[in-house]
């Protein structure tokens, strides 16, 4: 999808579709020099060539306030007709140049005007329509390298990019987010308002992945207080912040200083121990952690008995059960599995289950 840029000056609270148009402000000031400049070329025209004018009115040849003044009533197709061209050359020149300039000085004007009244409709109309159809999406807040690696996870497990919305403070992150397809927000994730035209209320999952640890504390109160129900996640740099998200309202909380730093200490273990986990966690390539739903025929095996991959853990009844524990030595009807399989395996998965769609 092509890149959009947030209209300057337009208001933050509509939602910044990929494929939305120029900034109708800045289209307007273009258009308006354009316009401005054909009544200048068309000024210079009339008085350069002012011998072969008439004022039929004083009488007193055409100064060059004459000449502006006749381009603006010819161009806008006035014509008084108090001022006339008299000789061949003058009719001649208002025929060839003056008639073409005519029709592209009108197109300005009023192309301007259906345009921006257009663009301005239709991009409300958009707007009334995406928030519509906004139900169970995953609202991510912070599109930097933790949030957009968030989002990539989510595609590859065949989330929609349709029900994936943006929230960031940066026009940068937010022109980032318009070029991978993905509906955005610009603004501070802690305004209630602006949490609710990303239809915050409706969303199944929130993903909180800020910068700042107290940023990310009051977005999560904030979020938890317009929706009780979503699952949140949220990315905080101090292990001691972990209690006080937790009591903001998160599901989930992930130290991101002691993710790295535990993954830094594993490789100097052994370099292949390190290997292996940072390929669990980098998409795309070797080894991937997916979660889906246990198969009829997989009902009343053991966990072991699934050769194509392994099974870490699985979730029963909305409890976390472990491959050690001794509940989880047989699948059941219902259950979710957590398992560790080839990437590749997992992208053929998603894009059978999104044709099946």
């Amino acid at each position: 999808m092509a890149p959009s840029r947030p209209p300057a000056g337009a208001p933050h609270s509509l939602v910044n579709l990929p494929r939305i148009a120029r900034s109708p402000i800045a289209e307007l000031a273009r258009r308006a020099l354009l316009a401005l400049l054909l009544l200048f070329a068309a000024t210079l025209l009339v008085y350069v060539d002012r011998a072969g004018y008439v004022d039929n009115v004083a009488g007193d040849g055409v100064s060059f306030v004459d000449a502006l003044y006749y381009a603006t009533v010819t161009l806008t197709t006035t014509g008084y007709g108090d001022i006339t061209p008299i000789t061949q050359q003058a009719r001649l020149i208002n025929v060839m140049v003056m008639t073409p300039m005519r029709i592209g000085f009108l197109v300005l004007l009023v192309g301007t005007t259906i345009q921006v009244l257009a663009n301005q409709g239709s991009r409300a109309i958009r707007d009334m329509q995406w928030r519509k159809r906004m139900r169970n999406h995953v609202v991510v807040i912070g599109y930097g390298t933790m949030g957009r690696s968030a989002v990539n996870t989510l595609r590859r497990h065949g989330e929609s990019v349709q029900k994936i919305v943006v929230i960031d403070n940066n026009e940068t992150a937010i022109e980032d987010a318009s070029m991978d397809g993905i509906a955005s927000f610009l603004g501070d994730a802690t305004r209630r308002d602006l949490l609710r035209r990303a239809e915050i209320s409706k969303a199944r999952e929130v993903i909180i992945a800020l910068g700042r640890d107290d940023t990310a504390i009051l977005a999560t109160l904030t979020v938890r207080q317009l929706n009780p129900s979503a699952g949140i996640v949220v990315a905080v740099r101090q292990h001691q912040n972990v209690p006080l998200v937790k009591q903001s309202g998160a599901t989930s909380v992930v130290t991101s200083s002691e993710t790295v730093g535990r993954l830094v200490g594993l490789s100097a273990i052994g370099p292949e121990l390190g290997t292996i986990i940072q390929d669990l966690l980098t998409g795309g390539e070797g080894l991937e952690v997916h979660q889906r739903l246990a198969t009829s025929e997989e009902a009343g095996q053991p966990p072991s008995a699934i050769k194509s991959e392994r099974v870490i853990g699985l979730i029963r009844r909305g409890t976390l059960r472990r491959f050690y524990d001794s509940t989880a030595a047989r699948i059941e009807v219902g259950d979710e599995l957590i398992v560790v399989r080839k990437a590749s395996q997992t992208r053929r998965e998603t894009l059978r289950d999104l044709n099946s769609d």
